[in-house]
């Protein structure tokens, strides 16, 4: 049961050593490369010899999120999973579905001697939430299939031929000179919570608020009107999730206390307005906490937040062949401000690499402006779609057998490792597909006990045609 083995990003040893003795467990061909990929080979079906091999791949990392003040140790703790009426979910974390699920189909696929199909082959990659380890790693040869389904998407409906690309944007800056916290101030520990957050690709286009944008939205106008000023900032925590809390430290005169309490009231009520429909739950709450010794100076703190103020986020540009798929777009993932340090981290994803890095530019220029060095990530190109695909038709076939129904065919606006892997078995002829897994990377994410039943049957049908 992958639930019960802790298996976030850059922890992933427990999980492959679990997946080995899988693998010899069932006496089939069990491989681990240098980088931490597990392969296990299963023979055809007697009849299916003469079948193209098949490889079946999903990545066996978690993104590691919990909600504020769940103890929850991800590199210690079984997920504690539950289902909820037609779901599974998991209480105050990440449940793991993304990508836990792909990984249990091609388990059940190899542990099942009843199906039929050609050889098969099971690629289990590690760390792909953090710039996509395992798929970057993979040597040519290891994998020696014709035809790739990659296990890794969300939407029952839809079967995905194509992907964006993404570079990471890394920003820093160093400031040596603190200065003396002004006389008769006092401090504010500032949190907004409640936000969404989301998967930084899949759910960017469905408008959700940035909570290192919006917090930085008011600090703004609590220095400009309440005389505040910054001693730090801290928001987001991974890459590839849109960032649901962020908490800020400020000094303002004691008489201006009323009023940015009065202030925040009104902005967390304006907040509720711009995004009706979209955050329920949102929460700006001021306390009065330990007065530091020093603020960040003042010429340093405009400057920093101005930048993140007017950063671009959240969907630039759009498809045209694809209409409602988001081209291009960025997330502000993490803002850290204290003790003479200011970073910011970016997920620029497109599926134009002249685009992306069209967005990487300009948050670069946003911080150049403030006096920050910019620095960038190799990133890594997209999946070009290919509309002749067999596997395709395949799978649209089996698809529709199994539903009744016509699946949409689509690219998606995440990195999928599809991206990579195509650099590294460019012969071979691929596809994504998954059940509907809804809030990935945040303690909302829950799967679709129906959607995982029929995409077993999907999956099984297809490659019984292959």
């Amino acid at each position: 049961d992958l639930t019960q083995i802790p298996r976030p990003t850059g922890h992933t040893k427990q999980v492959t050593d679990y997946l080995k003795a899988f693998g010899e467990k069932h006496g089939l061909e069990t491989h681990q490369d240098e980088v931490g990929n597990v392969l296990i080979r299963k023979p055809a079906t007697p009849g299916y010899e003469g079948r193209q091999t098949v490889v079946l791949q999903a990545h066996v990392d978690m993104v590691p999120q919990k909600n504020a003040g769940v103890a929850h140790d991800f590199l210690r703790d079984p997920i504690d999973a539950y289902i909820d009426g037609e779901w599974v979910t998991a209480r105050d974390t990440t449940l793991g579905a993304d990508n836990g699920i792909g990984a249990a189909y091609m388990m059940a696929v190899l542990a099942d001697n009843t199906l039929r199909h050609g050889p098969i082959e099971a690629l289990f990659t590690i760390d792909e939430e953090v710039g996509m380890v395992g798929a970057h790693g993979l040597q040519p040869g290891f994998s020696k299939g014709q035809i790739l389904i990659n296990l890794d998407s969300e939407d029952e409906g839809q079967l995905f031929v194509g992907c964006a690309g993404a570079v990471d944007v890394k920003v820093s800056l160093e400031y040596k000179d603190q200065e003396p916290t002004p006389e008769g101030d006092i401090a504010v520990r500032i949190a907004l919570t409640g936000l969404k957050g989301g998967h930084s690709g899949t759910d960017i286009i469905l408008g959700r608020a940035n909570a290192n944008k919006q917090l930085a939205r008011f600090l703004k106008e609590a220095i400009a009107s309440y005389g505040a000023r910054l001693v730090s900032f801290d928001g987001g925590s991974l890459r590839n999730a849109i960032p649901r809390e962020a908490f800020a430290v400020v000094t303002i005169p004691e008489a201006e206390a009323d009023g940015l309490w009065e202030f925040a009231s009104d902005f967390a009520d304006q907040l509720r307005v711009e995004y009706r429909g979209v955050e329920e739950s949102i929460s700006l709450a001021l306390e009065r906490t330990e007065l530091p010794a020093t603020v960040v100076p003042e010429e340093i703190q405009d400057a920093l937040i101005n930048a993140v103020v007017a950063c671009v986020n959240g969907p630039q540009s759009m498809l045209t062949e694809f209409p409602g798929i988001v081209e291009s777009s960025t997330n502000m993932a993490r803002v850290l401000l204290e003790a003479g340090h200011f970073s910011a981290t970016f997920l620029v994803r497109s599926s134009s690499d002249s685009r992306k890095m069209e967005v990487a530019g300009a948050i670069e220029s946003a911080f150049n402006l403030a006096g920050a060095e910019v620095d960038y990530s190799a990133g890594y190109g997209g999946w070009a779609p290919n509309a002749s695909s067999p596997i395709l038709g395949t799978l649209r076939k089996a698809y529709e057998e199994v539903t009744g129904k016509t699946p949409e065919v689509t690219i998606i606006h995440a990195g999928l490792e599809c991206g990579i892997l195509q650099g590294v078995m460019p012969e071979a002829d691929m596809i994504s597909f998954g059940p509907d897994i809804r809030a990935p990377h945040s303690p909302d994410e829950r799967v679709s006990i129906a959607s995982v039943e029929r995409c077993w049957h999907i999956l099984t049908r297809a490659l019984e045609q292959v």
